[in-house]
């Protein structure tokens, strides 16, 4: 086990534990380096930070409607690939497609995409649409990226519920049938009941990555979090306050162990008032 925990001590808990350290610090690494002790400054400092409490904002309403919605549009997909329907391996991997697809790739195709006078404002105005400024609209800019993350992530997710459809007994759904069930009450008195611990899953893997959105946000708005900073993230946040701004490294090692915190608190919530316990 040594090799591995060498690794994992080296480029995993090592880090964490610097970075928490840093976050206590004025850190100041061109010039004269410095790392001036300040307790608790930095944490104290995010209270008063506009910028930390527009991301925060925007990063939370960004959760609040991405992970409904791609996992409803995963149970939806799993559902339909799960019925019998024909073709349903090469359905499967066109659904897919977009999580094997790089996400830097992803994000400069729906750009063109998004552009005025790109692929969706044509087939707006072809229904005699209303057509958007897609990227330059603080009103919209966030929704877009939202829309290009429900596309990619539900289908992984997809996957997952398809695996564990396939492993509810037939014998429930026969005995529904006994009791004249229908099509959809067999869903939602046999599926869904039974896709508790799935579902949890999904939700606790979907606020971690969607908490965590940057990627996106970045190549969106060159690393700006623009326009008006509609679609800056905690994350791009971090990472402006560590690499963009002299003397602010302590600061940043401070939101990220906030973010963290905010994502455990999250998964702790979730995991207490939803029902991991399948009926079978």
């Amino acid at each position: 086990m040594a090799p591995t925990l060498f690794v994992l001590i080296l480029f995993l808990i090592g880090p964490i534990f610097y970075a928490i350290y840093l976050s206590f610090h004025k850190v100041q690494l061109l010039g004269n380096a410095s790392l001036d002790f300040v307790g608790f400054d930095n944490f104290i400092r995010i209270l008063d930070d506009d910028r930390a409490k527009i991301a925060l904002l925007n990063t939370i309403k960004y959760v609040v409607i991405v992970v409904p919605t791609q996992t409803f549009l995963a149970l939806v997909l799993a559902a339909t690939l799960n019925a019998g329907l024909k073709g349903q391996k090469f359905f499967r991997i066109v659904y897919f497609l977009p999580t094997l697809t790089s996400s830097a790739v992803l994000t400069l195709i729906f750009m063109w995409m998004y552009n005025q006078n790109g692929l969706i404002n044509h087939l707006l105005e072809l229904v005699g649409l209303p057509t958007y400024n897609w990227l330059g609209d603080p009103q919209i800019a966030l929704n877009a990226i939202m829309i290009m993350n429900v596309w990619s992530t539900a289908p992984f997710f997809m996957v997952i519920y398809l695996a564990a459809l396939q492993g509810i007994p037939d014998s429930l759904y026969e005995a529904a049938s006994l009791d004249g069930a229908n099509a959809i009450q067999k869903f939602f008195y046999v599926t869904i009941p039974n896709l508790r611990p799935v579902t949890s899953f999904v939700v606790v893997m979907g606020m971690i990555g969607t908490f965590q959105l940057f990627d996106q946000s970045y190549i969106f708005s060159a690393g700006s979090g623009g326009p008006n900073n509609s679609t800056l993230t905690i994350v791009l946040l971090i990472y402006q306050y560590a690499f963009k701004s002299l003397g602010t490294l302590g600061y940043a090692a401070a939101l990220a162990f906030a973010l963290a915190i905010l994502i455990l608190v999250a998964t702790l919530i979730q995991r207490k008032f939803s029902k991991e316990e399948s009926l079978y």
